[in-house]
């Protein structure tokens, strides 16, 4: 099919139409911007001071066959294979979940706690589920002293985040293994993960953006969501050192249930349900040790 290009739009009146046709559908409006962007290689700052320029008949056509995409309900980021996550950028695809913000307050938290948790800067950190790398490479970046290994059962998801360690010159040790395998036999002071977390009987709920895209996988968990919890709390005590960290993205329903989960695991430990940015119960904290 064959993509209808009528005289030169300037980037005001393209940038409107798509968002009419994004509206008419339902799907999220501001994607007509990211890919705006993407395709004039603009910042935000700098397309909003460029509205009234024409688009080149390249980048004309390039953003309409692309609008074609996105209103099937491809996400914007596969189409652009991008996507911004704590300041850096991570290359995404198919094969890897896109990085959320919530996720990005796993990283801010850990990096806080994990601070005043350990004295030492050279810390061993274990990223179990790694995707595209983000949780991995961005806590390296903010702290280059860690150790910082990352796992994923997904060989093709491994590649994803090897490439964007290399893009992001960070140093990760990459591993393919199911959950704590790849990380036996080793101690360690932080582990962190952002595991399939969602019920199947959810998936009615979702958006079909995210159901027809991303990997199902790296979303769907038995035992109501609570599958991937379980394991991670049944092998991670012979791994953890004397004083260490655990912390894990959750459901918003689930904290509790995670919480006790942990509790079972490490009787001593102190553990905390912390809140997102929009009030909900978004990731489990398990302080082991003074």
């Amino acid at each position: 099919m064959k993509v209808w290009i009528g005289m030169t739009e300037q980037v005001y009146a393209a940038l409107q139409r798509a968002t009419s046709q994004l509206e008419e559908k339902g799907l999220d409006i501001h994607a007509a911007k990211l890919l705006m962007e993407h395709i004039t290689q603009k910042t935000s700052a700098s397309l909003l001071a460029d509205l009234r320029e024409p688009l080149t008949s390249e980048q004309q056509q390039a953003f309409w066959e692309a609008m074609r995409e996105l209103l099937t309900g491809k996400p914007v980021q596969y189409i652009i294979g991008t996507e911004q996550f704590y300041g850096y950028t991570f290359k995404v695809d198919d094969n890897v979940l896109i990085p959320r913000p919530e996720t990005e307050e796993l990283v801010y938290n850990a990096l806080q706690r994990g601070r005043k948790l350990f004295s030492q800067q050279s810390i061993r950190v274990a990223d179990i589920g790694t995707g595209s790398g983000a949780i991995a490479i961005s806590f390296k970046k903010e702290w280059p002293e860690s150790s910082v290994t990352a796992t994923d059962i997904s060989e093709r998801a491994i590649a994803v985040a090897k490439q964007n360690a290399v893009d992001n010159d960070a140093d990760i040790d990459f591993r393919l293994g199911d959950l704590t395998s790849p990380i036996a036999g080793q101690k360690w002071d932080i582990v962190l993960s952002n595991p399939p977390y969602i019920a199947h009987d959810e998936a009615k709920q979702m958006a079909d953006t995210v159901l027809d895209h991303e990997p199902h996988g790296a979303l769907f968990a038995d035992e109501d969501g609570l599958f991937f919890y379980r394991k991670l709390a049944e092998a991670l005590p012979p791994l953890m050192n004397c004083h260490a960290l655990i912390g894990v993205e959750i459901g918003y329903l689930q904290g509790e249930a995670v919480h006790q989960l942990f509790q079972i695991a490490f009787p001593k430990a102190v553990i905390e349900i912390v809140k997102d940015i929009n009030g909900k119960d978004r990731m489990i904290f398990c302080k082991i040790g003074e």
